[in-house]
């Protein structure tokens, strides 16, 4: 399966919204063009089409095709909507990071990269080895392989807290 037909978790729709069958959508992504209408999601249950969607709060207020009435709506409370992956050139997705080799530039293999954490200053990425990188030290990634310049002493932290 290639990266595009992948699905990536992209936001859950919370609760109904008035009478005709809007639901208050959380994204989890910065890319709302996720819910330009003729959108389609795909949830554990079935496809569904966007009708309508606008900003409320810090939410997404929309509403799928079929769905005109707060008892339809009420019934999707909970679903998580997923999306095939963007194809964006010169763009790096946390998607394709996990599962790559992590070497320094002196050629030091460090290990794979199991999960991107998030982390208010940088988010992280989280090795096989229990090592944390800040994601501002990535230099490069290259066939699969994330590039990184660390400080000195970085990767000693862990033995040292360790004991």
């Amino acid at each position: 399966m290639s990266d595009a037909e992948k699905l990536l978790e992209v936001g859950t729709i919370g609760r109904a919204h008035g009478t005709r069958g809007e639901v208050a959508v959380r994204l989890i992504t910065d890319r709302v063009e996720r819910l330009e209408p003729g959108s389609t999601l795909s949830t554990d249950q079935r496809q569904l089409v966007v009708a309508t969607s606008r900003p409320h709060q810090d939410r997404w207020l929309v509403r799928f095709e079929g769905i005109s009435t707060r008892s339809q709506a009420q019934q999707l409370q909970g679903w998580t909507l997923r999306a095939p992956a963007l194809t964006d050139a010169g763009v790096l997705w946390v998607h394709e990071l996990v599962g790559s080799k992590v070497r320094e530039v002196n050629g030091t293999e460090r290990g794979v990269v199991e999960a991107v954490l998030a982390n208010p200053a940088s988010d992280l990425l989280e090795l096989d080895t229990g090592d944390l990188i800040p994601l501002t030290f990535v230099v490069e990634f290259v066939d699969g392989a994330v590039l990184v310049d660390v400080p000195d002493g970085l990767f000693d932290l862990r033995s040292r807290n360790a004991n």
